[in-house]
């Protein structure tokens, strides 16, 4: 039995602890705030309740492996699947995902779905498993035998001349999920709005943050010493020092963002504001005192005029002239157990660390666009109750000292198996990493996904 320590109990930092603990070590998870949850938050408006951070849980299939490598049911979890992928608006189209019959791009996106919906399996197999273990092998060689030589996003999208320049531009912006450009990516998130409207995006029913509770659940039902309100203040090997005093440990498992976790270590941070941070965001929630209109649907994405200019001014760290919007709207009594809908407005921002309020220029011109562009009589910030926003100052308190949502963006050859920050630090053999810097892209079941294989590689190396 070894002496881990597990630092940041965000969605990585909970699920690596529970199966580590499950596995037979002794482990402590420590967080510095009051509560578990990382960019994960629950908060409370004028009565109701909302969740911030990670609005969709996508690959249920993650969920349930985890939950069979921890010998337990669903951690009480109900997910909830939406009736579409999104609703996307994009110069002057609206068009829902899956595409309907009757829609002018409806054999196209019947086309390409027919193609990458197969590949749904492959890729939430590759999700949990290391990709270059052999096992792995089938499902990429199926994957590459999609993409061929068009390595990245950008790349294979243009390649495909008989499809619709809107539909084409609608698929590549979810690639901003990983905070950056569809030339950054690589080809595989080309397949994963056909790969969600077959698997479906799921809500827990309560919200969110169920899946934190769940998970906290099941790492104190694996027996995980939960301590928050800990500050880390220094790491180095055989021990984790806090603000209360020292734990001693044969491993260390991170959680934290890579400049934080090299600056515990002692190691140069990254530069201020650099090109090579991905996307921060502008989050406006709020209370509703009167419901918006019946066809607004639960997830609504609004594209900017000219989503190349914004991928440009998100690599530069300028503001944009225009964002990529998310409005997530959820109706009394439906998904929360609330009296009134709630709403959320995402806007996209660059990792500026910055603090933005509902006056600022930015914030008003966007939200103003977005309400005109799903065709509201007003800006969708006038019915709200109360509001609360979170900027790239906020996200910066606690992850990347920027607000970057997934930290330090790499090349595209860096962005697979190759990735860094790695999750096996060479130099300090006993750290491992997990966690949202570490496993960019695909949201919840990638974090998940990435603590089930360091938990998996770090076991091989220290049985209990």
């Amino acid at each position: 039995m070894s002496r881990i320590v597990v630092v940041g109990a965000g969605l990585g930092g909970l699920a690596a602890s529970a199966l580590l603990a499950h596995a037979g070590h002794r482990v402590t998870l420590l967080e510095a705030a009051d509560t578990v949850g990382g960019k994960s938050r629950r908060i409370e408006l004028d009565g109701e309740r909302i969740d911030t951070g990670p609005s969709l849980v996508t690959f249920p299939s993650v969920w349930d492996e985890l939950s069979r490598r921890l010998d337990a049911d669903a951690g009480g979890l109900d997910l909830v699947r939406l009736a579409e992928v999104g609703r996307y608006y994009h110069r002057g189209e609206e068009v829902s995902l899956p595409v309907p019959e009757g829609h002018p791009w409806h054999a196209a996106w019947q086309r390409f779905s027919d193609e990458h919906a197969p590949l749904a399996d492959d890729v939430a197999a590759l999700l949990v498993a290391d990709p270059l273990d052999r096992a792995s092998l089938p499902a990429l060689r199926r994957l590459l035998a999609v993409y061929g030589r068009r390595l990245s996003t950008r790349a294979y999208l243009d390649s495909l001349t008989w499809m619709p320049e809107g539909l084409r531009e609608i698929i590549a912006i979810h690639t901003l999920n990983a905070g950056v450009s569809p030339a950054r990516t690589p080809a595989l998130y080309a397949s994963m709005p056909a790969v969600m409207a077959a698997d479906g995006v799921w809500v827990p029913r309560g919200g969110v943050f169920e899946i934190v509770l769940a998970l906290e659940r099941l790492a104190d039902a694996a027996g995980v010493e939960i301590r928050t309100g800990e500050r880390v203040t220094r790491i180095e090997r055989g021990r984790v020092t806090t603000e209360r005093g020292v734990h001693e440990a044969d491993v260390v498992v991170s959680g934290l963002d890579a400049s934080r976790l090299d600056a515990l270590l002692g190691r140069r941070r990254l530069a201020p504001a650099s090109p090579s941070l991905s996307c921060s965001a502008v989050a406006i929630y709020g209370v509703l005192d009167k419901t918006l209109p019946e066809r607004i649907a639960a997830h609504s994405v609004i594209l900017p005029t000219k989503p190349d200019a914004l991928h440009r001014s998100l690599a530069a760290g300028d503001e944009p002239a225009d964002t990529m919007a998310f409005v997530n709207h959820y109706r009394a009594g439906e998904i929360y157990p609330n009296d009134r809908s709630t709403l959320a407005i995402l806007l996209t921002s660059p990792a500026d660390g910055e603090g933005y309020s509902l006056d600022h220029p930015f914030v008003t011109r966007e939200i103003e666009r977005i309400s005109r562009v799903m065709g509201l009589d007003g800006p969708l910030t006038d019915g709200m109750a109360e509001t609360t926003v979170l900027d790239p100052r906020y996200f910066g308190s606690f992850g990347e000292p920027h607000g970057a949502l997934y930290g330090a963006s790499r090349p595209l050859w860096m962005s697979g198996p190759l990735h860094q920050p790695s999750q096996h630090d060479l130099r300090a053999p006993w750290l491992w990493r997990v966690g949202a810097s570490v496993h960019p892209g695909g949201g919840i079941p990638a974090v998940l996904g990435g603590a089930m294989i360091v938990a998996s590689k770090l076991l091989k190396r220290h049985p209990a």
